[in-house]
């Protein structure tokens, strides 16, 4: 199935449109000269870290203690992630030195 070039010119709007309405609103709702609601404060307390909590639980949901590897992958590059982001403080390198260590391991170390 192709796309006419009409169609083609819509979806990009739209997704242009979409985007561009993500970013503005919160401009229009909160704007700076009136105090931010304290539910919104309060959200932006506790999002992070319970978005974080979910990834990690979801990122390790099929995870068997009983395969070939024994999770071990896994529990090394969390261990990694938290010296990196102990001892440097820096979210991206955490991220991507755990990254980089989890996929050295499953590439290099724990083949099957």
């Amino acid at each position: 199935m192709h796309l006419t070039n009409l169609q083609t010119l819509g979806i990009i709007l739209a997704i242009a449109a979409g985007t561009m309405l993500t970013r503005f609103i919160p401009f229009l709702l909160f704007p700076e000269n009136k105090p931010t609601p304290k539910i919104v404060i309060y959200l932006g307390t506790v999002l992070p870290p319970a978005m974080m909590g979910l990834l990690v639980i979801y990122c390790l949901k099929n995870i068997s203690l009983f395969s070939d590897t024994h999770g071990l992958p896994e529990i090394i590059a969390i261990i990694a992630i938290i010296l990196i982001h102990r001892f440097k403080n820096n979210v991206l390198l955490s991220i991507g030195g755990g990254t980089l260590v989890y996929m050295l391991l499953i590439q290099i170390v724990f083949v099957n």
